[in-house]
């Protein structure tokens, strides 16, 4: 199979297409009949359908659908396939025939002004479902009116075959579990209009649980709906199927799982290819994983005769073992196997799969655009403030970032279909569906069709600036973002203006909530920052009137983040909008309220915690007023103070802060490594005590006790990768003490070296957050030192947050 990306099979002709349609000459199709030049074809109905049924909702106008052409001065739509050119008038075909070929799903557009009419051809019957889709993105729909460019014609066909998101029906989405079929049905047909062709969907037993509240039909008739609406619109159907099993050796454990998937296949309509991780979740040696893969295909084949198989080298704790015997049977080509997906968890790079397998083995991209951070593709270099409050499943807009991530590698694949856990990530599956259409699409493109389309064509520009400005608020230092307030004004001037049937839209409402509360966020930073700071300096200044006092001033201060809250407002407007979007889509934004799953969409419930180091303070202040001696108080309380400081002429670095980022060492940049496979990344959670899952970043910590804020960022280099952390200017006469604060999401085997020379060997992280050794004076004899930290094999991955580097004279008395 060979990629489809080469010059002359992807078309965009544009004789005349603005960005925006202000200042074109628009034609009024508010009286236009609908040509049905293809009346025999089901597809080609179904897209007619969508276009009729699409105006409507938008417009009140009801396009009447006729079965051949006549002369009329009536403006009119003609829709078909390029086979039956013959059906139009001369002018028409006179018009597309002079516009480049258009290949497999392709479609031409033309519009005559001096004839009043539109033709949308395609290429095939899905080049008609996805021209008329690019006619709604374009059309300005209005109640009564309904308007297009005069000058707008385009030829264009896609440049990958396979272009799709995954739907998951299971409680652990932050959304599609509460959903009706008529609600999927809808959203398949948005992600059809703007390009898509698969939809990927689910087994009842996953790694989740089989029901929740919101679920308004059992997994096992849900899927059977999915199947037949993707049918409908002639999307082809994958479907994500782990293996969960306790044994796939023994004949009657493999017989219960086959036995289950038959019963899954016959009851699906349809379904194209089946898609098996090899792990995240499920954890087979490759010969068990192919030899049962076997039997599954041979059970499918059944069903579905032409469906492939297609497999993932996902797993937790790869070994080079078994890549080897992975990629063997990758490379034996069975006849029932469709290609390589790579996706989250994958310790190859997507070049070296591609070099590793046969040159005819399709790969599919499975893109994590769900998450924010412990992700395939997180957020570079984030604020601790958002990984607190957003977490790893918020409304993420992230289209620039997207972009980006789709055309680095696109170049390998044969297209995509997305890893999706809900509604939070709607923005990015439009922009990935239009970059595997086109990689070449501007993304201001997409977000103005996204807004003209979704939302309204009046407010087409102001959306589109708006999502892009919702992606400039999470990048960099929180604390130094003025733009964020801005951001909020221009949600809040359109939210003035906007009618009530854009106010009452989820896809509005989802840009809305984030503006507020990304600005909550910031104001919340730098509130609790001075706060913090402000009782640091109570507990440092003038202690006349006793330690007891001023820890209780300190305690006044930093409470009183909670006592006196900054923005009140905001917050209550979060709390409204989170109501809003549960009764429309079942986003489902808080646990209590909504039902949601914990650590999956419910940022909301986040909205307050803390974005300083007060839980951690508070935590000591208690510990220390219960002290009976005055002089024992005094101490712990400067030692607190002092917690961070390396002494004179030594180095402390903390590393979720910039400054300390300059240290990292990398020879890749994030455009060309956005999913730190080759380079470090920020990563959060404090992750100690076995705590290996940490999505949530909250202030919990060790030993019961509360967790300096510190511990809850890392600098990370995944698997064996070396992480390297650069220190200069030292001097070169004097010994160092190296302290180290190994926390995180990892707990992970490592050495650290310095200049080549062993620090420490092997050491199992996570059963303690502090570590100290001697540095070896060799390596600091030329004033500079490179420490580097690697993994056994088969490990997660690097992970350090702080490190102080002391020199000798200052070691003594410096405890955690």
């Amino acid at each position: 199979m060979k990629k489809t990306r080469v010059n002359g099979v992807l078309i965009l002709f544009l004789l005349s297409l603005f960005s925006s349609n202000a200042f074109t000459q628009m034609m009024d199709l508010r009286h236009a009949r609908i040509i049905a030049i293809e009346q025999d074809d089901g597809l080609v109905s179904k897209s007619i359908v969508v276009l009729k049924e699409e105006v409507e909702k938008r417009t009140g106008i009801e396009l009447i659908i006729y079965n051949k052409w006549s002369t009329s001065d009536q403006p009119s739509i003609f829709i078909g396939l390029e086979s039956d050119m013959e059906a139009l008038p001369q002018d028409v075909r006179s018009m597309t025939s002079k516009m480049p070929p258009v290949y497999k799903e392709g479609y031409k557009i033309a519009v005559s002004k001096t004839n009043k009419t539109v033709a949308v051809i395609g290429a095939d019957k899905r080049g008609v479902l996805y021209g008329v889709g690019k006619l709604l993105r374009t059309m300005e729909m209005r109640t009564n009116q309904l308007l297009i460019p005069q000058d707008f014609n385009i030829s264009s066909s896609p440049a990958y075959p396979i272009r799709g998101h995954q739907l998951g029906y299971r409680p652990k989405t932050n959304s599609y579990d509460a959903w009706t079929v008529n609600q999927f049905d809808q959203y398949i047909r948005d992600l059809a209009v703007f390009g898509a062709n698969s939809i990927e969907i689910m087994p009842p037993r996953t790694d989740d649980d089989f029901t929740n509240i919101h679920m308004k039909l059992p997994a096992s008739q849900m899927m059977v709906e999915q199947s037949r609406i993707c049918d409908s619109y002639g999307m082809d159907v994958w479907m994500w199927y782990p293996n969960l099993g306790s044994d796939y050796t023994h004949p009657d454990s493999v017989a219960r799982e086959l036995e289950e998937r038959s019963s899954v296949f016959k009851a699906l309509p349809r379904l194209d290819h089946l898609f098996v991780p090899g792990g995240d979740p499920g954890d087979l040696e490759p010969d068990v994983l192919f030899e049962f893969l076997k039997k599954e295909a041979k059970v499918l084949h059944q069903f579905h005769p032409e469906a492939k198989i297609w497999v993932s080298p996902q797993v937790f704790r790869p070994t080079q073992k078994w890549f080897d015997a992975f990629y063997a049977h990758v490379n034996q080509e069975y006849d029932w196997f469709g290609g390589v997906v790579f996706g989250p968890w994958i310790k190859t790079p997507i070049e070296e799969i591609r070099e590793k397998i046969n040159p005819g083995i399709p790969i599919r991209r499975y893109p994590d655009i769900t998450h924010s951070l412990s992700s395939q593709y997180p957020i570079p270099k984030w604020d601790l403030a958002y990984a607190i409050t957003l977490g790893r499943e918020c409304i993420n807009p992230r289209p620039v970032d997207e972009k980006a991530i789709h055309n680095a590698f696109d170049h390998l694949a044969q297209g995509s279909i997305s890893y999706s856990e809900g509604t939070n990530d709607d923005v990015n599956k439009m922009v990935w569906s239009d970059q595997d259409w086109n990689p070449e699409t501007p993304v201001m493109e997409t977000l103005r069709e996204y807004a003209r389309y979704f939302i309204s064509p009046d407010l087409t520009h102001e959306i589109a600036s708006g999502m892009l400005a919702l992606e400039e608020n999470i990048m960099g230092p929180l604390m130094v973002n003025d733009g964020v307030l801005r951001t909020l004004q221009q949600w809040q001037d359109i939210a003035r203006k906007a009618p009530l049937f854009v106010k009452d839209n989820y896809r509005f409402q989802m840009g809305l909530i984030r503006a507020y509360f990304d600005a909550y966020t910031y104001r919340r930073l730098i509130y609790e920052t001075e706060l913090e700071h402000k009782a640091r300096a109570v507990l440092a200044g003038d202690q006349t009137q006793g330690s007891l006092h001023a820890l209780n001033e300190a305690r006044e201060v930093l409470t009183s983040a909670w006592k006196n809250p900054v923005m009140p407002e905001w917050k209550k407007r979060c709390l409204a909008l989170a109501d809003s979007l549960f009764n429309s889509i079942g986003a489902q934004l808080t646990v209590e309220k909504h039902h949601a799953a914990a650590g999956r969409g419910n940022f909301i419930d986040n909205i307050d915690l803390p974005l300083n180091d007060a839980m951690w303070l508070l935590d000591r202040i208690s510990v220390i007023e219960k002290l009976q001696s005055e002089s024992d108080r005094r101490a712990q309380i400067e030692e607190m103070l002092q917690r961070t400081n390396p002494g004179p002429g030594g180095y402390y670095d903390n590393f979720g802060s910039p400054r300390s980022w300059a240290r990292v060492r990398s020879n890749v940049s994030w455009a060309q490594d956005p999913g730190s496979l080759l380079s470090p990344r920020v990563s959060f959670g404090v992750g100690l005590k076995n705590q290996e899952w940490v999505h949530e970043v909250t202030a919990k910590g060790f030993e019961g006790s509360a967790s300096p804020v510190a511990w809850m960022n890392q600098v990370t280099a995944l698997y064996d990768q070396p992480l390297e952390i650069e220190y200069d200017n030292l001097d070169p006469k004097s010994g160092y003490t190296i302290r180290v604060a190994y926390t995180g999401r990892f707990r992970s085997r490592m050495k650290m070296l310095a200049d080549d020379l062993l620090v420490h060997d092997f050491i199992q992280t996570g059963i303690q957050p502090i570590y100290e050794f001697e540095v070896p004076m060799d390596a600091v004899a030329d004033g500079q030192v490179v420490f580097k930290w690697t993994c056994g094999e088969g490990e997660r991955g690097a992970q350090v947050s702080e490190v102080w580097l002391i020199k000798e004279e200052a070691t003594a008395g410096r405890n955690n």
